[in-house]
């Protein structure tokens, strides 16, 4: 019998893991302002360096959907296997100019490395939940986003530092998952099956869920790969002197995202996924359209701002999925996750390229306006979902 002991300790090691894995995600956009100081770098090619990771995520969730990875492989050597690949990839980028084409080939490879991490992650920490899954993957989300935030902690003069950094991490994270033991509830993961992708929008509910991810998504990632450009940028035009640095207060910013995380989890088991999902993304939208209200203000107004749109943006993350999952049949499910994974994914590649252009025309004043059109039209998705019978499937009942 396996002890409560067991799944602490091996949860515990789960999600340190994962902290460190994930700090490669954000490696580059990290150093973004190192690079720029020695190298011409400009939005587009800042906004492609962010973009190949989330390329790469969709094109190796696909390639593991359609293999069928993990059932094929322990989840956990398939977590290793995939942390020790991005090591590799992430401390090759110093070896290169920050310009280079290899550069963006690499954190291509990194992003299809972390589908190996993060949805295999989840499939561990899944194996031990006692009707504990939303805290449990709230807490596995906010790990995501300690991870994503850590190379803006270490963003120095020199821009190797965040890829060193976050190159050691994953290999940390690919020796310590070797430790980690399976929960009682592992079973097959769900199978991909292209000939079934419709059916995840002719089954209504499951639709309404799809659209609240994807509004959720327009927003999330734009928000973690240009928050940092902004605070600098406010930083620099303010008359007031920062009391910290721009890196440490964007550092702060997503990091808060885990108090989101794990708050957002807890909540959704006990209130429900609709009305979760429903709040946090009234109020990142409502931050995305004030913050650009504190450019240039006074350094706390907009770290204040800045901290609650860190901790609402991500507290919804996971119930997404999981609506997906209980609202679909068991033979959907594997297909419905992965198609709804990576059409999110996509749409961060658009909602990511199209800031810098957003910045030339209207400015930072107004430019994260732009993300709120997700959350808003995700929201009036979910409470249309609230209103349909079959939400009663959603958290044992609480919608």
């Amino acid at each position: 019998m396996i002890s409560a002991q067991s799944k602490t300790v091996s949860f515990a090691i789960l999600l340190i893991a994962e902290i460190a894995a994930m700090s490669t995600w954000f490696a580059t956009s990290a150093s973004i302002n190192a690079i720029k100081a020695s190298w011409h770098l400009s939005l587009t090619h800042e906004a492609m360096l962010t973009n190949a990771v989330q390329a790469g995520f969709v094109v190796g969730t696909l390639v593991s959907a359609v293999l069928a990875l993990p059932d094929r492989v322990d989840l956990r050597k398939l977590f290793a296997g995939s942390a020790l690949v991005a090591a590799v990839a992430t401390f090759s980028i110093v070896f290169f100019e920050p310009t280079s084409p290899v550069v963006l080939l690499l954190r291509f490879i990194t992003g299809a490395c972390m589908a190996g991490v993060y949805p295999v992650g989840m499939a561990i920490a899944s194996t031990w939940a006692a009707g504990d899954l939303g805290l449990l993957i709230g807490l596995l989300v906010g790990g995501l986003t300690l991870g994503s935030a850590a190379p803006h902690m270490v963003a120095a003069a020199d821009w190797k530092v965040p890829c060193v950094m976050a190159g050691s991490g994953a290999l940390i994270a690919a020796l310590s998952i070797c430790f980690v033991r399976l929960g009682p509830n592992v079973w097959a993961a769900p199978k991909f099956e292209a000939s079934l992708i419709l059916q995840g929008w002719k089954n209504r509910a499951v639709r309404a869920a799809n659209l609240g991810y994807f509004g959720h998504m327009w927003e999330l990632y734009a928000m973690w790969a240009w928050i940092g450009t902004f605070i600098l940028a406010s930083f620099a035009s303010t008359q007031q002197k920062p009391p910290v640095s721009a890196s440490l207060v964007t550092f702060a910013i997503i990091g808060s995202g885990a108090v989101g995380a794990l708050l957002g989890g807890w909540a959704a088991d006990r209130w429900g996924r609709t009305a979760v999902t429903s709040l946090s993304m009234l109020v990142s939208g409502c931050c995305a359209i004030l913050i650009g209200f504190t450019f240039g203000a006074a350094p706390i107004v907009t770290v204040l701002v800045g901290m609650i749109w860190g901790i609402s943006v991500i507290a919804d993350s996971a119930q997404f999925s999981a609506s997906v999952a209980e609202l679909s049949d068991a033979p959907l499910r594997g297909t419905m996750l992965t198609l709804q994974t990576s059409i999110g994914f996509l749409i961060t590649l658009v909602s990511i390229q199209a800031m810098p252009f957003v910045v030339k025309i209207v400015g930072w004043h107004l430019a994260f306006s732009i993300l709120a059109i997700g959350p808003f039209l995700g929201t009036i998705a979910m409470l249309r979902l609230r209103q349909m019978p079959e939400s009663c499937k959603l958290a044992q009942g609480r919608r």
